[in-house]
């Protein structure tokens, strides 16, 4: 577990600090399709190169522009989602989606909240963690207007990226405080950005005693 979170945080971080702004983009977009990537390794880290210290060589970026890019990133990934769903996709994803470790009882959660919700579901699962990333496959089997779809996909994400490189920042800037208590401390954020996604990417890999047909 810990060289599988070791590696994933190394792939992100290089991913962002190639990339810059389209590397969130990109990273975000991912997650949103379906693919289980972590927003909560993605975001923290981009949020820390919004301080001097952590972007160097490269200019700190933007916290409003970081969270922007995020939700883009976001809406674009929920899009091809949505495109899965709406033309049939669904029992494909059920039958080879464990590939990529996608759960059925996730998809069967996210189509439960949208039975139930309707819109109010696409808006309210991007501010929560994974149901976010397979509420668009509901959505686009049932046909939702895509525009309506779209539209709270962008909105809905806007405040989750924020919280996340929030976290990221307010780690980043204790991290002196941090190092009165820990060795090794030049790893402490990367290793409190990983934390968030322990517990993520534990639920994945967990087998299911039962999962729903």
């Amino acid at each position: 577990m810990e060289h599988i979170l070791s590696q994933l945080g190394t792939w992100i971080q290089g991913v962002i600090n190639s990339g810059g702004y389209m590397g969130i983009v990109i990273l975000m977009a991912i997650e949103s399709a379906c693919i289980p990537l972590p927003s909560e390794v993605i975001m923290p880290f981009a949020g820390s190169l919004t301080l001097v210290a952590f972007a160097a060589p490269r200019s700190p970026m933007n916290i409003h522009l970081v969270a922007f890019a995020g939700a883009l990133g976001c809406a674009l990934g929920s899009a091809l989602a949505y495109w899965v769903g709406a033309t049939g996709g669904r029992e494909w994803i059920l039958k080879y989606g464990k590939y990529i470790l996608l759960k059925r009882r996730d998809v069967h959660m996210s189509e439960k909240w949208f039975e139930k919700s309707g819109p109010a579901a696409v808006f309210i699962a991007r501010l929560l963690p994974v149901v976010r990333t397979f509420i668009s496959l509901p959505a686009g089997i049932a046909k939702m207007p895509f525009s309506s779809f779209i539209t709270l996909s962008f909105i809905g994400s806007v405040p989750w990226c924020y919280f996340l490189a929030y976290i990221g920042i307010q780690f980043a800037s204790h991290l002196e405080e941090l190092k009165k208590y820990f060795h090794g401390a030049d790893l402490i954020i990367g290793l409190i950005i990983l934390a968030g996604a322990g517990m993520w990417i534990k639920h994945h890999l967990k087998p299911d005693s039962e999962e729903p047909v």
